[in-house]
């Protein structure tokens, strides 16, 4: 489908293919990096490693314009809420943002995730723990990750977090690792 469709094709346009569109255009003003980069237009990959399971995975989640159902599904599973066993779909925002940050440090080694989806109870139990866990925490809704990068200086990854200007960033030095979110652009 061309991208400005003309008067014909105009009346075919239906709400999916509107939203795509649209989606595209907000992840192109978040994430210039995944959109200007030839071989982004091709395929994303993602690579994970869950610090608590121990569960690897490297997966296509975009290729040829679209999101790879099966890659999501396996994402979904790493990132799940460990505690609760229980997986949620992550935000595809996200997702993209987690590519972009790979390619503006150069470095494409597994994400290490220290809390991808949390469920309300096992966030609930963690902020009763701890005061760094916010009630209404981005992970409950799958659009916030923990993570650090091997091979990739945590305040070099927290300054490119910070510099792509798409969601919330915090560094937390002493247990090597940072959060990003897609919610407001904010720092911690």
């Amino acid at each position: 489908m061309p991208l400005w469709p003309d008067a014909k094709t105009s009346r075919e346009l239906n709400r999916r293919d509107f939203l795509l569109l649209g989606s595209g255009a907000v992840a192109g003003l978040l994430c210039p990096k995944v959109m200007a980069s030839p071989h982004s237009q091709q395929e994303r990959t993602l690579a994970f490693k869950n610090t608590h399971t121990g569960e690897s995975l490297q997966t296509v989640y975009w290729a040829g314009g679209a999101y790879i159902d099966s890659g999501l599904q396996e994402i979904n599973t790493v990132l799940r809420d460990h505690r609760a066993d229980e997986a949620y779909p992550m935000d595809r925002g996200l997702l993209d943002l987690l590519y972009a940050l790979q390619a503006e440090v150069d470095c494409h080694n597994a994400y290490h995730v220290i809390s991808g989806y949390r469920s309300p109870m096992t966030n609930a139990r963690l902020r009763n723990k701890s005061s760094g866990v916010a009630r209404r925490s981005y992970h409950m809704q799958g659009k916030a990750i923990d993570i650090r990068l091997p091979g990739c200086a945590l305040t070099d990854l927290h300054r490119a977090a910070l510099g792509l200007k798409a969601g919330g960033v915090g560094i937390y030095a002493a247990s090597d690792f940072i959060h990003v979110d897609v919610g407001p652009v904010r720092r911690w």
